[in-house]
């Protein structure tokens, strides 16, 4: 493609149009001259070298004897000689884009006449005081600028007046300005009480050039009324060329030659010589919702009679020459996909043009414009412009030509392709609009609850479909934006987008939504108190027999309390126990520490979520064991030291013996290890020769007596020393845990020891849990404790939750839960959900279980509203109520309805299973029994409180009159034809059913041709095939006992009539034949309306119609051809239509040929002068306000007579309220919506040259009212 770019017009900016700065700085003048005289036209530019042409009632002047056109620098002159009456003419200058008219207007010689220059334009005279009427100033005639503004007032005189007078201002005829206020247009009033005159003001701001044109304004009191007309021209807005030098500036970075030709082209204005816009044919294509802004800018002010003649117009489509299909009217695609445009043309080698939004979808220069290849590609770049995204850099079109269609192929739509397309052959064109829709935004990662605490930064994050999509934040419903100190800050990535809250605080918890055009995604905010900085925890401690155990922590808090625990139990301080807290750090002192005060401590601060801990390990003072515990991540053992012993050595064999009752005092039975930690039990044993140590499992021989292991060698080993052996343990499992015999040997003997070790744990990860009730917002878990509890009691519990397609798990409890069950808070309803909880006990936490059954919070709906009885017979009731206010997101399955007897707490089903509509019939009830109703809503979550009804329903027929509710259609004769099908609906009501009973003109209906079925609440007569002797007055009587109610119902059925009688030709003179005939035996039951007469050539017998919708019964055909023979019929017609047959003339009538003389008979000429006579009367009438009345009569009289029409003796003619008709002798007076102001005396007066009559008549307007019967009934 080439580099050119392409300037958009204002329309498409949609910028006001704009008009170049003048190039005069003199303009000539209109002139008056004498015949025979001289003019002389004088010009000035305001710049040198401008080329200045002279027209001449729109055609170019060129110099001549008589026309003599000089230019010296910037002044140019025409001077025109020997002036005679054909140069009476419109001139005008041009230069540049501007041209000035002006008018020579030629006097006949001896005429006295003065020239009077033009006012200036501020010099305007004071309005003139207006004496008659209601207006003291009128509003006068104004001028603007585009984009400038204006004010029309006017005066009204306010002494005389009781009342403020109302004033109305129009544009044209119809158009009311007070439903246009707005930006451009603003009406004020004000009263001036030293003047008493009321001043109305209209103001026009930033005027354009549409607003052109007559306005009018109306003022009225209650017996007055006064207009006035005024008119206002809007000039074109002056501006300079320097603003086509910026765009051009803008447009044309290539530096290339700037061509101003099409810009002045288009800004020129309208020359005479143009051809006038065809507003019609605006009119016929446009839609009627912009009828009224078409009318607007061309200054069309009568609208009903635009309306009028547009419905007069037919609207015919010129069949296209170029086209053999054109584009569809509109086509709509999804964004990012693809869209083909295809029009058929006439001819295969036409050359075709694509536009877009008018501008050429330009090719490449290297190629024809004429499609010469099957397809060409064609990439549009498209300049960065505010009225498309910002992500829509280039559109790719594919132009293609297979035979004798063209295709335009747009890939990969975007919201720039939203446009208008044309295309384009020779003169031809066919339009089409393409809607690009955007699809849903769906957000693909939703957002996540969070816990954090107070001050921290919290960011919230989902992903969306798109990249630039819009968003919108809510927290807990409400809307969130920027604020002046900008707490909120939203973020956008691509498809990324965040909340972001700085400095949380507790006020920031709740839930946050975000939400698109297509989705949501709700997530929790949990902001926890500060989080507490621990500057040094407590340690292990390991202390003799009476030592002080000292266990200190400092926290970052000095204000912050807490407790002491051993074992998961509070620490009550006493003489030997005591607990401190100094400031930031916390101590717990034990004196004379005994065996007792061995277990785990720990130190939970005041309001947080987490503890300190440490173990107490107990010395005694001597042990027949040395054997220590070490933690897994530490290498230095605690050696527990014996005392010292002096033995005499004796040369001679001694038994082995193990030393675990050293002193007398017995060692631990039982050694406890945690899992993990390293287990080191050092066992004295004595024996002369060295015995031989074999360690063993019960039952199973852990090491070979002949091999030893090395300190270094596997997890479990023994190491062996002269006095004492070691067994090791490195990393306690809890296969590990069991009974060790430990067994001495040597020539003298052997001895044997068992000692205990057991192994501690966290305890096994819980079963699944449990989901046992469910609520809108709320949930019950319930679980098991873990099958294995680590060998230490299980402390309690802690629960997590999560969104079932969210992978963050957040923490409920904060405190162990020490029960199997916890009612979970503060979820959403509608979302899904699951649950894992830990096992706690003194090691610590055990490995999540595994995640519940998903589940959704759900609520039963409320109950159902407006619970009422609608029908109580003696065995059934009829129930109806409304859907509950609140359904929830488990909707709604149906409704319950049962019912208990007065007395009684037992409630009976009234009917089997649920009904999903909002009424319900309950039969087989008890006649005479009291009974309460009740409706429950159910859904997934359950049934909804009931809806009661107040008092108890008594079962027992409610005697009700008898009345019918006759349709208004049936309150005049029902009309119809033979064979139709006849189907009358009569509602009544009545209780206990009344009976119903038809008859037709006193007699008992016939079931085998008229069909009767009866409901309890109306009757319907149907007839299959309507025939003649259905017709008649039919009567149904409703009763119950001795209360009936009757209505009458007269039925007409029509058909076509029969032929007419007796067609005879009277009389054959000249070119014309008179007919004559008989009404038709046979009128179908229904009136004559007239008769169609056809000729027929004897030749052909092709007949042909005379004349339609003829009256009469006699009639003269004219314009017959003389020497032939023509045969005449009649058909005779009625509302159903012509008669099937026609009465035909038995002989030909014989039109004679030139030569032949007729002779018309001699007779005196009749007077047919009548004085006007009415024939009908005027009828008085009462009819009802705001509806349109008529009152009709007829008269004769010849001459015809003129009709005048008064009300109370006042003339009517001038009235828009009132319509007068005339047709036939028939007059008829409409009267538009008549309000009780429009009663009283009616006269219509006919007037001739023989006389005159007149007729009088009451018309009584009575108001609106509904009866007192109505109210009743």
């Amino acid at each position: 493609l080439s580099k050119k770019r392409y300037l958009p017009t204002r329309k498409q900016t949609g910028e006001p149009p704009l008009f170049l700065a003048s190039a005069f700085t003199k303009k000539p003048k209109t002139t008056e001259v004498v015949e025979g005289d001289t003019a002389v036209f004088e010009a000035e530019t305001e710049k040198t070298g401008i080329k200045v042409k002279w027209q001449r009632a729109g055609a170019e002047m060129f110099e001549n004897e008589k026309y003599i056109i000089k230019a010296e620098g910037n002044k140019h002159s025409l001077t025109i000689n020997n002036i005679g009456r054909e140069d009476d003419a419109t001139y005008a200058v041009i230069a540049g884009s501007s041209k000035v008219k002006f008018d020579l207007k030629v006097k006949e010689p001896g005429m006295i006449f003065v020239s009077v220059p033009a006012p200036a334009p501020e010099a305007q005279p004071e309005p003139p005081l207006d004496p008659v009427g209601l207006f003291v100033t009128r509003p006068q005639d104004g001028e603007v600028t585009v984009g400038g503004n204006i004010t029309f007032t006017c005066k009204v005189a306010g002494a005389s007046m009781l009342k403020k007078p109302s004033v109305k201002w129009f544009k044209g005829k119809w158009m009311d300005l007070g439903s246009k206020v707005g930006k451009h247009l603003q009406l004020h009033d004000s009263y001036d009480r030293n003047n008493k005159v009321y001043i109305y003001e209209m103001h026009i701001i930033q005027a354009k050039m549409t607003y052109a044109g007559g306005y009018r304004c109306e003022v009225s009191t209650k017996d007055k009324f006064d207009s006035c007309n005024f008119s206002l021209i809007v000039h074109g807005k002056i501006i300079c060329f320097q603003h086509y030098r910026n765009v051009f500036a803008e447009g044309h970075e290539d530096g290339a030659e700037l061509d101003f030709s099409a810009l002045l082209k288009k800004s020129e204005p309208k020359t005479e010589s143009q051809p006038d816009v065809d507003v019609w044919d605006i009119l016929r294509r446009a839609p009627p919702s912009e009828y009224e802004k078409i009318a607007f800018q061309y200054g069309i002010t009568d609208l009903r009679g635009m309306l009028k003649r547009l419905k007069r117009i037919k609207k015919e489509e010129k069949k296209s020459t170029a086209f053999l299909q054109k584009l569809d009217p509109a086509y709509q695609v999804d964004k990012g996909q693809k869209i083909k445009l295809m029009v058929e043309l006439a001819n295969p080698d036409a050359e075709v043009k694509w536009l877009k939004n008018g501008q050429e979808i330009q090719v490449s220069g290297s190629y024809p414009r004429k499609l010469m290849f099957p397809i060409l590609l064609l990439v549009l770049k498209v300049p960065q412009d505010p009225l498309y995204p910002s992500d829509t850099c280039c559109s790719v079109y594919i132009f293609e030509a297979v035979g004798n269609k063209r295709i335009l192929t747009i890939n990969h739509c975007s919201l720039a392709d939203d446009a208008a397309y044309q295309c384009v052959v020779d003169e031809e064109k066919s339009f089409t609009e393409l809607f690009v829709k955007e699809p849903p935004i769906l957000i693909s990662h939703p957002l996540e609850d969070q816990v954090v605490m107070v001050g921290e930064r919290v960011e919230f994050e989902c992903e969306v479909s798109e990249e630039g999509a819009a968003v919108k934040w809510e927290k807990d419903g409400i809307e969130l934006k920027r604020e002046e100190t900008f707490k909120y800050r939203f973020k956008k990535d691509g498809k990324k987008h965040y909340l972001i809250i700085n400095e949380s605080t507790k006020e920031d918890s709740g839930h946050y939504t975000v939400k698109t055009n297509g989705g949501e995604s709700v997530a929790e905010l949990i902001i926890q108190e500060k989080k507490l900085e621990v500057y040094q925890s407590i340690a292990d401690l390991t202390v003799r027999a009476r030592d002080q155990a000292v266990f200190k922590c400092e926290v970052s808090d000095e204000n912050v309390k807490g407790i002491w625990l051993k074992n998961g139990k509070e620490v009550i301080p006493d003489e030997r126990i005591k607990i401190s807290h100094i400031g930031r750090i916390h101590k717990l002192t034990i004196d004379d520490v005994t065996p007792e005060d061995e277990a785990d401590y720990s130190f939970v601060p005041e309001g947080f979520a987490y503890n300190l801990s440490a173990k107490l390990r107990f010395l005694g003072e001597c042990c027949g064991i040395w054997f220590l515990i070490c933690n897994r991540n530490t290498t230095d053992p605690f050696f527990f030291p014996f005392p010292e012993i002096k033995i005499d050595f004796v040369p001679r064999q001694e038994p082995p013996k193990i030393h675990l009752d050293f002193m007398g005092q017995a060692a631990p039975d039982t050694i406890v290890v945690v899992a993990g930690n390293k287990l080191r039990l050092d066992v004295p044993i004595s024996g002369d020769p060295i015995p031989t140590v074999i360690w063993q499992k019960v039952n199973k021989v852990i090491f070979p007596t002949s091999y030893l292991l090395s300190e270094t060698e596997g997890r479990v080993r023994v190491e062996m020393h002269e006095d004492h052996c070691i067994f090791i343990i490195e990393g306690a499992e809890k296969p590990d845990e069991g009974v060790y015999r430990v067994t001495v040997k040597n020539p003298a003997g052997e001895d044997k020891a068992d000692i205990t070790v057991k192994v501690i744990d966290v305890p096994d990860p819980p079963e699944a849990p449990k989901i046992i009730d469910v609520g809108e917002d709320y949930c019950t878990v319930q679980w098991q404790p873990p099958k294995y509890d680590g060998g230490q009691p299980i402390l309690g519990y802690i629960l997590e939750r999560k969104k079932k397609k969210s992978y963050r798990w957040m923490r409920l409890n904060f405190d162990l839960l020490k029960e199997l069950s916890y009612e979970a808070k503060r979820m959403i309803e509608g979302v899904v959900y699951e649950m894992r909880l830990y096992a706690v006990n003194s090691i610590g936490m055990s490995r999540p279980s595994p995640a519940s059954q998903p589940f959704m919070p759900i609520a039963p709906p409320s109950e159902p509203t407006h619970l009422t009885v609608e029908d109580i017979s003696d065995s059934t009731v009829t129930l109806k109520w409304r859907p509950p206010e609140r359904i929830g997101a488990g909707g709604l399955d149906g409704y319950n309805v049962e019912y208990c007897k007065e007395g009684s707490t037992e409630w009976v089903p009234a009917l089997q299973g649920l009904t999903e509509r909002t009424s319900a019939l309950i039969k087989d009830l008890v006649t005479g029994d009291k009974l309460y109703f009740r409706v429950r809503a159910i859904n997934l979550a359950g049934e909804s409180e009931p809806a009661l009804t107040k008092e108890p329903v008594t079962i027992q027929e409610i005697l009700q009159r008898p009345k019918f509710w006759l349709p208004r259609y049936l309150r005049q004769t029902l009309v119809k034809k033979v064979g139709e099908t006849i189907n009358i609906v009569i509602p009544f009501q009545g209780k206990p059913r009344p009976k119903v009973t038809w008859t037709k003109d006193g007699q008992t209906l016939d079931a085998k041709e008229v069909g009767i079925r009866n409901s309890t609440t109306d009757t319907i007569l149907f007839i299959r095939k309507a025939e003649h002797h259905h017709s008649g007055t039919y009567e149904v009587e409703v009763q119950i006992e001795n209360m009936n109610d009757k209505v009458a119902i007269t039925m007409q059925i029509m058909d076509k009539p029969g032929p007419p009688q007796n067609v005879k030709i009277i009389d054959v003179w000249g070119f014309n034949v008179a007919l004559e005939w008989k009404p038709p035996q046979d009128d179908g039951n229904a009136q004559i309306s007239g008769y169609t007469i056809q000729k027929a050539d004897k030749k052909t017998m092709e007949w042909y119609t005379v004349f339609d919708h003829y009256r009469r019964t006699n009639c003269v055909v004219s314009d017959l051809i003389m020497g032939n023979e023509y045969y005449f019929r009649v058909f005779s017609e009625n509302l159903c239509g012509l008669s099937e047959t026609a009465a035909t003339t038995k002989t030909p009538a014989y039109i004679q040929k030139t030569g032949a003389i007729y002779k018309p008979p001699s007779y005196k000429e009749h007077d047919f002068s009548e004085a006007p006579k009415f024939t009908h009367p005027l009828v008085s009438r009462s009819v009802i306000s705001g509806y349109n009345a008529t009152l009709s009569c007829a008269v004769r009289g010849s001459p015809k007579p003129k009709i005048f029409w008064y009300k109370n003796k006042v003339d009517l003619s001038g009235d828009a309220k009132y319509r007068m008709f005339s047709k036939h002798g028939v007059l008829t007076l409409e009267i538009r919506k008549p309000s009780p102001f429009d009663g009283g005396f009616y006269t219509c007066k006919a007037v001739n040259e023989c006389g005159e009559a007149e007729i009088e008549c009451r018309l009584d307007v009575r108001g609106n009212q509904i009866s007192v019967d109505n109210i009743l009934l």
